[in-house]
């Protein structure tokens, strides 16, 4: 067996195979170095704001901005500008798309090395859908928190709490 010595901050823990990193965790105070096998992959899909998602795609040129809400949500509830749709899932099945990594692939023309945004109503599937694209091999994966609509406030009710809408970032309905 080829092993490896593999660092693992506070916060994270290894799931099926899988270190899963605690991006949270900014200034890690505990490491735990174990001997894992070579082909042990680390996932870390990254967070970021929506207002910090807006500044990193102005200044990210060849970043993209990936909504994978269903077609009906992208078109009728809104999206942001300049955002490409690759839907993750579609009603009324709700089965995930198989070929959803190929489609973002084809997107980014095959460069695995763009920084790719995930955007979704919340920002829940997005981030299902980053652990994809990190399983084909992408590099920079990054989760849009609060999503589109932002959470669910006390009366059940989306966009009063945040989300890209809420910050009045730049969107659109077709």
């Amino acid at each position: 067996m080829v092993a490896r010595a593999v660092v693992i901050q506070a916060g994270s823990f290894i799931q099926d195979s899988r270190v899963i990193l605690d991006a949270s965790l900014r200034h890690p105070v505990l490491a735990l170095i174990i001997l894992a096998p070579a082909n042990l992959r680390i996932f870390a899909v990254q967070d970021i704001a929506p207002r910090d998602a807006y500044v990193f795609l102005k200044e990210q040129a060849e970043a993209v901005l990936v909504d994978c809400r269903t077609e009906i949500e992208f078109m009728y509830v809104g999206h942001p500008v300049g955002a490409e749709h690759v839907a993750w899932q579609e009603a009324p099945d709700w089965a995930i798309d198989p070929e959803f990594s190929d489609k973002v692939k084809r997107l980014v023309k095959g460069d695995l090395k763009r920084p790719v945004l995930l955007i979704c109503r919340s920002g829940q599937r997005s981030v299902y859908a980053g652990e994809a694209l990190e399983d084909a091999g992408f590099l920079t994966v990054i989760n849009v928190l609060e999503g589109f609509e932002g959470p669910l406030d006390e009366r059940f009710h989306r966009g009063t709490l945040g989300g890209w809408r809420y910050y009045g970032l730049p969107w659109q309905q077709s």
